[in-house]
């Protein structure tokens, strides 16, 4: 079986700004697993890039990853 690399070592963050970046990443490493094909991903980057409904559809990916992101840091208090 093959190894991966970690690369999510914790969801924790030092602040706010960092919490919503990672959320961003968490976001696309999403996208980025189910479509590995990075060829196919390019293409359709065309299609989504001008789609209000796509792009309200990522933007709700990602502020559900930061309400995730939030809590676990226990909304920074």
């Amino acid at each position: 079986m093959e190894q991966k690399e970690i690369w999510l070592k914790s969801l924790i963050t030092e602040n706010p700004q960092e919490g919503y970046e990672l959320a961003i990443k968490l976001s696309r490493m999403g996208v980025k697993s189910t479509q590995p094909d990075m060829d196919v991903l390019k293409k359709l980057r065309k299609e989504y890039a001008n789609s209000a409904t796509d792009l309200t559809a990522a933007s709700h990916v990602i502020a559900v990853n930061f309400q995730t992101i939030s809590a676990a840091n226990n909304y920074w208090r």
